[in-house]
C-alpha cells in the first residue's frame, strides 16, 4: 500500500506521519481491516528511521485506530467503520441545460418473479463456454500487441464479418471501410451526434420512441421534435421541414412494434434527399422475426447516401459484451473514426477478434436459431395471455419481430404508470407505454428474460390487479 505523507514542513516527522495516517482513516481512504505497510518498508519509502514510523503506529494503536497482530502485521481497527468520511466541497455543477441523470438499470435490482422488463435477452441461452474459449485463444495468440493502439474503426476482420452478416441477413450492401465497431447502439448514436448535431438543430424522433436517443440528442443542444407513429410507423408528413436529423426504428418500431411501411420508407428517403437530412436507421432487434418477411432496410433503398445504419449485438447475444456497429456513407467515415478516437480510443481487440470468429464460423447463426425457438414460445404465450387473459383491459398492438410487445388500455383514463407500480409491488414488472412518450396509456411486455413457465401466471396476476379497478385519475 502506498501512503501519501508530506514531510516537507519542519518539525516532528513522527507526528507528520501520525497525522497523515489519521487523516487517511478519518477520510475513509483507510478502512476497517486494511493492512498497513511494515514499519521498515514505510520508513524506507519515506526516507526516515524505522523508529519514527513505529512511534506513529504506536500512537494510533493507543488511540484505538490500529492494532498489531503477532506475525500478521498492523491493521486498521473497527473504529474506522464508525468514522464518517468528510464530504469534500462541491463547488462544481453541470453546464446549463444538462438535466439527464442515470436511471436504474436491470442489473441493479433482483430479478422479479414475473419479469416482463423490456430489452433484456436471456443470458442463459448464450454459449459462454464457447465465448470463453474464443477470447482465451485470442489472448494466447496475441491478436493485437498490448503495447500499441488499435484502429478506432474496429478490428478489420470483425468489420469484414459484419459486412457479410448484414449482406446475408438484412440485404445491407457495404464495404468494411463503411463499418465502425462501437460499444453498442448508444455509443453509435453519440458518435453520430458529435459529428452531425449542432446546438439548435432540429432532430426528429418517433413519439413514443427510444428515450435514450431523445436524451442523447438533447444533450448536444438539439431541439427535439417528437413525430407521431401509427400502424404504418413514423408519420413522415409530420416531420418538420427544419429537421437536420431523423431517428427511426423502421424494422420494428420501438416500443409499439409495427414496421415502417414501404410507402413511408420511400417518402422518408425522398424527404431526406429534398431537405438534405441525415436519417439514422436503428435496426435494434431484427434478428428475432417471427411472422412476415422483413421489408428492405432504408439503407438498401437509399440511393443518395443519407442513411446511417445502426445495429447491436446486445439483444442477439448479451448486453455485457457491449458490441454494436454503424454503417455510414464514406463521406462521414473519417469524422466518425475521429470522434471515436476522441471518445475512448478504440475497443477491446481480443473481444472483437473473438466476435469476428463467432460470426464467421456460423456460431451466431446457430445461437440465433436456438434463441428464436425459445423466444418464439415466450412470445406466443405473451400474446395469448394479452388476447385471452387481459382482453377486457388491453388491446394488443400487432408486431412481427423483437423481444417485446405493446398493448393499449381500452380505457384511455387509466394511468399506466400507476398500474405498473401496483403490478411491480405484486412481483409483476412491466413498463408503462407513456414512459416512452405519446399520450395513449398502455403497457410494454418484454419476454426475453421471462421464464417461460412464469408468463401466463404473471399475466393472470396482472389481470387480478386490473380487475380491482387500477388507477384512473388522469
Amino acid at each position: 500500500m502506498d501512503l501519501a505523507v508530506d514531510l516537507s514542513a519542519r518539525g516532528d516527522r513522527s507526528t507528520a506521519i501520525y497525522r497523515a495516517l489519521l487523516d487517511a482513516i478519518r477520510s475513509g481512504r483507510l478502512g476497517s481491516g486494511d493492512r498497513l505497510p511494515p514499519t521498515r518498508d514505510l520508513a524506507g519509502d519515506l526516507g526516515v528511521s524505522r523508529n519514527t514510523v513505529a512511534t506513529a503506529y504506536e500512537r494510533l494503536a493507543a488511540e484505538g485506530y490500529l492494532e498489531a497482530r503477532v506475525g500478521a502485521g498492523t491493521y486498521v481497527t473497527d473504529v474506522a467503520a464508525s468514522v464518517r468520511p468528510r464530504r469534500r466541497a462541491a463547488a462544481l455543477s453541470p453546464r446549463r441545460g444538462w438535466h439527464f441523470t442515470p436511471v436504474p438499470v436491470s442489473g441493479q435490482a433482483p430479478k422479479p418473479a414475473y419479469d416482463f422488463r423490456v430489452g433484456i435477452p436471456d443470458a442463459s441461452l448464450f454459449p459462454f463456454d464457447t465465448w470463453r474459449r474464443l477470447v482465451a485463444a485470442e489472448l494466447r495468440a496475441g491478436a493485437h500487441s498490448p503495447g500499441t493502439y488499435a484502429d478506432p474503426a474496429g478490428h478489420p476482420p470483425l468489420r469484414e464479418a459484419i459486412v457479410r452478416y448484414l449482406a446475408l441477413s438484412r440485404g445491407v450492401g457495404a464495404d468494411p471501410d463503411d463499418v465502425l465497431v462501437t460499444h453498442g447502439t448508444q455509443q453509435a448514436l453519440d458518435l453520430i451526434a458529435r459529428v452531425l448535431v449542432e446546438p439548435g438543430d432540429v432532430v426528429a424522433v418517433e413519439d413514443p420512441g427510444y428515450p435514450f436517443a431523445r436524451e442523447l440528442f438533447a444533450s448536444y443542444g438539439a431541439h427535439i421534435a417528437p413525430v407521431p407513429v401509427d400502424v404504418d410507423g413514423l408519420v413522415v408528413e409530420r416531420i418538420p421541414d427544419r429537421a437536420r436529423l431523423v431517428f427511426t426504428t423502421p424494422s420494428h418500431q420501438f416500443p409499439l412494434g409495427p414496421p415502417l411501411s414501404l410507402e413511408r420508407r420511400l417518402a422518408l428517403l425522398e424527404f431526406a434527399d429534398r431537405h438534405r437530412v441525415a436519417v439514422i436507421e436503428d435496426d435494434y432487434d431484427s434478428e428475432f422475426r417471427f411472422t412476415d418477411r422483413p421489408l428492405e432496410t432504408l439503407h438498401a433503398l437509399d440511393g443518395a447516401g443519407r442513411v446511417i445504419y445502426v445495429g447491436t449485438f446486445s439483444k442477439s447475444l448479451v448486453p455485457a459484451l457491449r458490441a454494436g456497429y454503424l454503417v455510414a456513407p464514406p463521406t462521414l467515415h473519417a469524422a466518425l473514426c475521429g470522434a471515436r478516437q476522441l471518445a475512448d480510443g478504440y475497443g477491446s481487440i481480443p473481444d472483437q477478434a473473438a466476435l469476428a470468429h463467432f460470426l464467421a464460423d456460423g456460431m451466431l447463426a446457430r445461437h440465433l436459431r436456438r434463441a428464436r425457438t425459445v423466444y418464439g414460445e415466450r412470445r406466443a404465450l405473451t400474446i395469448d395471455g394479452i388476447e385471452r387473459v387481459l382482453a377486457e383491459h388491453l388491446e394488443l398492438v400487432p408486431s412481427a419481430a423483437g423481444l417485446h410487445v405493446s398493448a393499449l388500455f381500452r380505457d384511455p383514463s387509466v394511468v399506466d404508470g400507476e398500474v405498473a407500480g401496483l403490478a411491480a409491488a405484486e412481483g409483476v414488472v412491466t413498463e408503462p407505454l407513456t414512459s416512452y412518450g405519446g399520450e395513449r396509456p398502455g403497457l410494454v411486455f418484454g419476454y426475453g428474460a421471462a421464464e417461460t413457465a412464469s408468463i401466463t401466471p404473471g399475466l393472470e396476476r396482472l389481470r387480478a390487479i386490473l380487475d380491482l379497478g387500477g388507477p384512473r385519475s388522469r
